[in-house]
């Protein structure tokens, strides 16, 4: 299995995370979309910004609000877009990430079809440039429960389209994430390893916190409360054969991004026995 790093926590400020993130070992990155895509019509200076810094990118986030009819051409269109520098950078997976805002009740089986219907087309798209769309729940969007997952699952394509569980955002919508990992571990091509902030943060567990400020949903791995489910799917992964990337994520630093993934390069070599 290969280790990546999500520049999530450095922001807007992408040649700042390549950096501290090298420094740190991590080999493999992904970036917010439109960071990358800054590059589209300068492939040269973004694969020597990688070389330089010694990465390979993983992934790149797309998707949209699959639920809309109205909005599937200019979503196939989007990730077809993305799909094609991801394949220009050496790169063959792209996230499909669903969007808000979250319908009261859920997702209904109707709006489900429809999503289906774009992801299987958008999917197939990128797949004729050689990338692999996965698709990622996502809280708070049209894709967030069980059975809207399993809906999802069940209705696209398996020779298309692939999963990227979400330690995190599975366990927040009240999932098992071993389990569901286990139910669908024949489409899994990419992870995103997260962890949870607990419901009571102390100065004790988090240093950086002054007693006033609020903890971020989710914090560095190890800290917060899935490390003994981290450690279950990393170990599931690894016993099925899995050799694609765990990609490390952390949105939201309680001191910084260097520190923070300096907490989670620890967690994943020491807890999870990986190497970066």
């Amino acid at each position: 299995m290969k280790v990546s790093c999500h520049l999530i926590t450095w922001g807007e400020n992408l040649l700042t995370g390549m950096k501290e993130a090298s420094e740190l070992g991590y080999r493999g990155c992904e970036t917010f979309t439109h960071l990358a895509m800054n590059y589209e019509n300068d492939l040269e200076t973004f694969q020597a910004l990688l070389n330089e810094h010694g990465f390979q990118l993983s992934a790149l986030y797309g998707g949209g609000r699959f639920s809309e009819p109205a909005k599937k051409a200019a979503i196939v269109e989007e990730n077809t877009r993305v799909a094609k520098f991801l394949a220009a950078n050496g790169s063959d997976r792209i996230v499909f990430g669903p969007q808000g805002p979250r319908s009261e009740g859920g997702t209904t089986l109707d709006e489900l079809k429809a999503a289906a219907e774009a992801i299987n087309e958008a999917a197939k798209s990128c797949h004729d440039l050689g990338v692999k769309a996965c698709v990622h729940p996502h809280l708070g969007t049209e894709i967030q429960n069980e059975n809207e997952l399993d809906a999802i699952m069940e209705m696209t394509d398996p020779d298309y389209v692939y999963f990227c569980p979400d330690t995190a955002h599975l366990a927040k919508a009240g999932m098992d994430p071993l389990e569901v990992i286990k139910r669908y571990r024949s489409r899994i091509e990419y992870v995103h390893l997260k962890d949870i902030s607990p419901d009571q943060a102390s100065a004790e567990d988090f240093p950086i916190l002054s007693g006033n400020e609020a903890m971020p949903i989710f914090c560095e791995l190890g800290l917060g409360t899935l490390p003994s489910s981290l450690k279950e799917v990393t170990s599931y992964l690894k016993d099925t054969g899995y050799d694609g990337w765990m990609t490390v994520e952390i949105d939201k630093s309680t001191s910084t991004p260097y520190q923070s993934l300096k907490t989670c390069r620890e967690f994943v070599t020491n807890e999870l026995k990986l190497t970066l």
